[in-house]
């Protein structure tokens, strides 16, 4: 990246988007790290990469509110001039079949996963389209395309995305602005490390390579698709999950 672009990563202060958020800073873009709760651990995320002279900012927003998505984004461009980069990267699950799932446990989810994805998408396209450049990269996951007991809402959500993002890319293609999805497998996040041993060497004998994917392998897989040289990408959705979906 020669000069300086601004990112906006949604749920970027954790796991994979902690790790979208310091790859994106250390090749030279100002990242814009949106967060929901948890602000203390947000601001010494902030602290220690400053510290290491990388170029980013930490703002609590809600990626299920439509009006807090435009307030984010106005905010960014009022302090930062441009986005130039979206990642849609904050997500939720609240596990349970579909037999004992409630109606708000359906909709929690849904809000936050695919409208959210939707509202920070309308509150950036009008900057990115007067600008004739974008690059918007939804994080998805494997749940998305081969499904998973007690993961309706999550599954139906991601599998959401890939038909947002083709949409998307469609309408877009001829405006300077691609849109790509990546779909990671099982990585080794803070929700992995909750699973019982017994269960998560279960995933991992699945798992062709015969590992959990580190965060990192995702946020890199991110930083390809923002490069000038893949310009002709769009409408894609990528895996990233050890080869256990192919």
């Amino acid at each position: 990246m020669s000069d300086q672009k601004v990112a906006v990563v949604t749920g970027g202060t954790r796991g994979i988007g902690r790790a979208i958020t310091l790859a994106l800073a250390e090749s030279g873009a100002h990242v814009c790290a949106g967060y929901l709760s948890n602000g203390d651990a947000a601001e010494a995320m902030r602290e220690s990469a400053v510290a290491q002279g990388l170029s980013i900012s930490v703002h609590q927003m809600d990626v299920g509110d439509p009006e807090d998505c435009v307030r984010f984004i106005d905010e960014v461009i009022g302090t930062y001039k441009n986005v130039d980069y979206l990642i849609n990267n904050a997500g939720i699950n609240i596990d349970r079949t579909v037999r004992r799932m409630t109606i708000e446990e359906w909709h929690g989810v849904m809000r936050i996963n695919i409208s959210g994805c939707f509202y920070m998408v309308k509150a950036v396209i009008e900057h990115m389209i007067a600008r004739g450049s974008g690059r918007i990269v939804n994080i998805s996951s494997i749940i998305g395309e081969t499904g998973n007991v007690g993961q309706a809402n999550y599954a139906t959500a991601k599998s959401g995305m890939h038909g947002l993002t083709k949409t998307l890319a469609l309408e877009l293609a001829g405006k300077g602005i691609t849109v790509n999805c990546i779909a990671p497998g099982f990585i080794s996040t803070d929700m992995m490390a909750s699973v019982p041993e017994k269960i998560l060497e279960k995933i991992v004998a699945r798992i062709p390579i015969g590992r959990l994917g580190h965060p990192e392998e995702v946020a890199y897989a991110v930083t390809c698709l923002l490069d000038d040289r893949a310009a002709y990408i769009t409408g894609a959705v990528i895996p990233v999950n050890g080869g256990l979906d192919m």
